[in-house]
């Protein structure tokens, strides 16, 4: 069989707030690209022009490729503004072309309090129908992330999202751990139905007992048989670090350069293990 290759990419931020730092301490590990969320401690959403100037020449500078915008569109209540929803994100698309991107990481949003998840389903699937439009428009492509407590948190929730929407401009960005911290085995429960629609991996683990981050392969996120699967099924996409070893919020996390570094060797030496090349 021929060994697979995955592109390897990591939440700068995770690293540190600065982007230069950012840079270095992915180049060292081997990564091609950066997943952008924020730059100067500053989202993407937020960032001014000068700022999306500044950032790209020095990605270009360091011969940095962009593999995603880690955008935080969609994490806000479903019954907030389409309107609002969709300027942000015709912002972060604006980001997404000034730094030579394609994929722009977005959520289905969080139910009011109050409110399950199958009651907001219209909700939802109305704003992600209109931001799917938007993307379609605009030549990139959201990748929804199955994040905890949002609609699409668990695997037949994700799936009727992206099957709802039915558009190319949607497609999915497989998170392990996050999955874990809603009861869900990933690949047992998850991979067959969400599979024919993976375009993108963030790569963490976590504790079924607890719900804390580890490294990939320490934790109950089936994160070897998973990366089996995506092997055999012929995934030749990106893989990007999101390790939350240190501390996660609601806008992301944060691990600092030693603990991004024990992740990212952690990943690889997996990765090794099963024949997967990372560039």
């Amino acid at each position: 069989m021929r060994r697979a290759t995955w592109t390897l990419s990591g939440f700068g931020d995770e690293v540190d707030p600065n982007p230069d730092t950012q840079v270095a301490v992915l180049q060292a590990l081997g990564a091609s690209h950066i997943e952008v969320r924020s730059a100067w401690g500053v989202n993407v959403v937020d960032l001014d022009e000068e700022q999306i100037s500044r950032l790209g020449k020095l990605l270009e500078d360091r011969g940095m490729k962009v593999s995603a915008i880690a955008s935080p569109i969609g994490k806000v209540a479903s019954d907030s503004s389409i309107e609002d929803e969709v300027a942000r994100l015709e912002k972060v698309i604006g980001v997404t072309h000034a730094l030579g991107a394609a994929n722009i990481r977005v959520f289905s949003f969080y139910p009011p309090p109050g409110r399950s998840p199958q009651s907001v389903r219209d909700d939802v699937l109305s704003r992600m129908h209109a931001m799917a439009r938007v993307a379609e428009r605009e030549g990139v492509v959201l990748v929804h992330e199955n994040e905890k407590a949002i609609y699409g948190d668990i695997p037949e929730r994700v799936l009727d999202v992206v099957e709802s929407v039915g558009s190319s401009a949607l497609r999915l960005a497989w998170d392990n751990a996050n999955f874990v911290q809603v009861g869900v085995r990933p690949y047992s429960d998850g991979w067959a139905l969400l599979n024919p629609y993976v375009d993108y991996f963030q790569v963490k683990d976590a504790r079924a007992q607890d719900g804390a981050v580890v490294p990939a392969g320490t934790g109950d996120g089936q994160l070897r048989e998973t990366m089996i699967a995506m092997r055999d099924s012929g995934y030749r996409g990106f893989a990007s670090l999101e390790p939350h070893l240190a501390s996660a919020h609601e806008l992301g996390g944060f691990s600092g350069p030693v603990a991004f570094g024990e992740a990212a060797r952690a990943f690889r030496h997996l990765a090794d293990d099963l024949e997967i090349a990372l560039s």
